[in-house]
């Protein structure tokens, strides 16, 4: 039944998707090109709203019992919402932060919580009612970081679709069939607006798509993974999500040393550095769904390995994220001198 459902959502993203474009076109939902943005023309982005209604299809179909979800498909209305008038208002950044506030609150009051962290060799934290504040913290920081991934044709959705497979494959390995049954379901609605939106995109997602894709992903690594309590709970999910946790990190630390807003744009993003670098938008997004396929691999292998096979891994993380941190903090300071090596080692040598 899991691939019916991925499959039935894929198809329903596949043929919703260019209503939604027309949609988008036709009440004003467009992205205008500046200098901060890699695209040169107006955009349709209102495409996160076909991955909802896709999704929405999926859920009314194979999860007839809707009440078990109803935590969070009420928090995904309201971030849908919340994105969809960003989209076409473009809500302040507080605005934006207390929508997210108060959809991940209701998620938790549903019973979505960060509950306990497992140690390594079995011990247990119970967090109590400080695991409510945890939660929010989570589910909107992860919201936000996929959110400022989404700067590329098929960045966020591809990598999203990493993430959403490595969680549903984990949620079935521990016998979790609901949160893997919602992850494919996602999935598939993502894989199908993907199509539209891979380079050179058709349509963006917006951040209605975004946000909804960070709230889900981060609802289901609650329900799907904070819970396992055979491995060390709180690395799994960061380790999964490395990509845009790392992106959203040092951006936060790039503005803080600036002494900038946390909303403040800027194209020091891992994605812009790469461009800056040489690579064309398709090879930075593959180099990106590979990067962040590596820590989805890393996140699966740490949940099977011995305790010293798990610190070999951290280490080996640890040396990826090194070279994250050297390339965004190198790129914008010495970029002719980057560029100049890398085409002396391409060059032939004569």
């Amino acid at each position: 039944m899991l691939y019916v459902a991925l499959v039935i959502a894929f198809i329903a993203a596949l043929s919703i998707t260019p209503f939604v474009k027309k949609l988008a076109i036709k009440i004003g939902a467009v992205d205008q090109p500046n200098n901060r943005k890699v695209h040169k023309k107006i955009m349709p982005r209102l495409g996160g709203l076909a991955i909802f209604i896709s999704f929405l299809i999926g859920v009314l179909v194979f999860l007839p019992e809707t009440i078990k979800a109803w935590p969070i498909l009420v928090g995904g209305i309201l971030i849908v919402a919340i994105g969809m008038l960003d989209d076409l208002y473009e809500l302040t950044a507080k605005a934006k932060f207390t929508g997210q506030v108060v959809a991940a609150l209701v998620t938790v009051l549903g019973g979505v919580q960060i509950e306990f962290m497992t140690l390594p060799f079995g011990e247990r934290i119970e967090f109590g009612l400080i695991g409510i504040p945890i939660t929010i913290l989570w589910i909107v920081g992860v919201t936000n970081a996929i959110n400022l991934i989404d700067g590329l044709d098929g960045l966020a959705a591809g990598v999203s679709s990493i993430v959403l497979l490595t969680i549903s494959a984990m949620a079935i390995s521990m016998g979790n069939m609901l949160i893997a049954l919602i992850g494919f379901i996602l999935l598939g609605s993502t894989l199908g607006f993907l199509v539209y939106n891979f380079h050179p995109a058709k349509i963006f997602m917006g951040d209605t798509g975004s946000l909804f894709l960070g709230y889900m992903v981060s609802v289901l690594a609650v329900m799907g993974l904070f819970k396992n309590v055979a491995v060390f709970s709180l690395i799994v999910p960061i380790i999964i999500l490395g990509v845009p946790i790392l992106d959203t990190t040092l951006a936060i630390i790039r503005r803080i040393i600036h002494k900038k807003p946390l909303s403040a744009p800027d194209k020091s993003h891992l994605h812009h550095c790469l461009i800056q670098l040489g690579f064309s938008h398709r090879q930075t997004v593959i180099l990106i769904y590979a990067l962040s396929s590596l820590f989805s691999i890393a996140a699966v292998l740490f949940t099977r390995a011995t305790v010293w096979g798990s610190t070999f891994l951290l280490i080996a993380i640890l040396i990826v994220i090194e070279l994250v941190v050297e390339i965004t903090g190198i790129v914008g300071k010495n970029y002719r001198p980057i560029m100049k090596l890398a085409k002396r080692v391409s060059s032939p040598t004569r």
